[in-house]
């Protein structure tokens, strides 16, 4: 009989690796309390710098005032969110996704953004306010960077339409400057993506590349992850007819093999033994399109799976593997935990 595997990708991410609060660092501005802002790039943006310059904000008491105000110019921005202003009165369900201008050098973030939502909201139309990377990332095609973001950000907000009370049909883009720019530039290459899809968020916009995505949501990603705890229907059909046939012993159904890699170094055989999905969008026939997966698992060791196993062996690798680490270790003596006289 075939035997199935499952592999277990274990990811280990500290505060240097994702966007929001990348390498440590506070943005130089932050939307005021009260709305959604998310990170477009849960793992680091597209060919994101190791070590980019901290955000800040470029105005100098020289630059000139606009309506008696100044202006906020944030530059060295390289990790772009995404912002929801909700109207807080008659919502018409259009959403109008904003790209504030600046050269693709610097961001003005209120003057041409948050000012704006202001404006849309007081019409009852959603604004997502963008804060796409600068500088030196447009236009297009000199660098695709800020093209990526506004790419990513219609798709983010497309998915996450009906939980924002969104249209999604009615989704419009306004830019002001380099930000006008860089709409003509989304409206004229909606076609394709300039990075990988991620997600269901990518791959919903690109219905010719990713058919089952729009018919099945992340249906069959689900599916794939229950039949590592759920026996087969052959296998219990089977089972069924062994049992009908009046067989008085009958094996129980052996689950597949599933493999936790959490590095080159530790692969190990594991047990499922918890599993909960919780579904959190969907598209309008209600198929998933973004949920958190919950797993819980024990490593199984040569005491269950016995030495002919494959997994057995594995473990046994495994041990092994331990084993030769810990020689590297430095021994621990006595006298530096301060105790003698033994």
């Amino acid at each position: 009989m075939r035997k199935r595997f499952f592999l277990l990708a274990g990811v280990a991410c500290i505060s240097t690796c994702v966007s929001g609060s990348l390498f440590g660092q506070k943005p130089a501005w932050q939307p005021a309390p009260g709305h959604l802002s998310i990170p477009l790039w849960p793992q680091g943006a597209p060919g994101a710098q190791a070590n980019p310059p901290p955000e800040i904000d470029t105005t100098t008491a020289k630059d000139r005032l606009v309506a008696g105000n100044p202006v906020i110019r944030l530059g060295n921005v390289s990790a772009p969110t995404l912002t929801l202003y909700a109207p807080k009165g008659k919502n018409t369900g259009v959403g109008i996704v904003v790209f504030p201008g600046g050269s693709y050098k610097i961001l003005a973030i209120d003057l041409e953004g948050t000012e704006v939502c202001d404006w849309l909201n007081s019409a009852g139309i959603n604004c997502i306010l963008i804060k796409y990377r600068v500088p030196d990332t447009g236009p297009y095609p000199k660098s695709s960077a800020a093209l990526q973001d506004a790419q990513r950000a219609v798709g983010i907000v497309r998915s996450h339409a009906a939980e924002w009370h969104i249209d999604s049909n009615r989704v419009g883009v306004l830019g002001f400057s380099a930000g006008a720019h860089l709409a003509a530039a989304l409206s004229t290459h909606f076609d394709q993506r300039l990075y990988d899809p991620i997600d269901a968020a990518d791959q919903l916009e690109q219905p010719a590349l990713f058919p089952n995505a729009v018919k099945f949501g992340i249906l069959p990603q689900i599916a794939a992850l229950e039949t590592m705890i759920y026996p087969t229907s052959l296998q219990l059909l089977g089972n069924n007819t062994l049992a009908q046939s009046g067989t008085l012993e009958i094996a129980p159904m052996e689950a597949p093999l599933s493999l936790f890699v959490w590095s080159v170094n530790r692969i190990v055989p594991v047990r499922i033994t918890d599993f909960s999905v919780t579904e959190e969008a969907f598209d309008p026939t209600l198929n998933p399109i973004r949920a958190k997966v919950s797993l819980g698992m024990r490593v199984l060791s040569v005491d269950d799976l016995g030495f002919d196993n494959v997994g057995g062996n594995l473990y046994m690798a495994y041990q092994q593997q331990k084993e030769r680490l810990s020689s590297l270790a430095p021994i621990g003596t006595f006298s530096a935990l301060g105790i003698g006289g033994i």
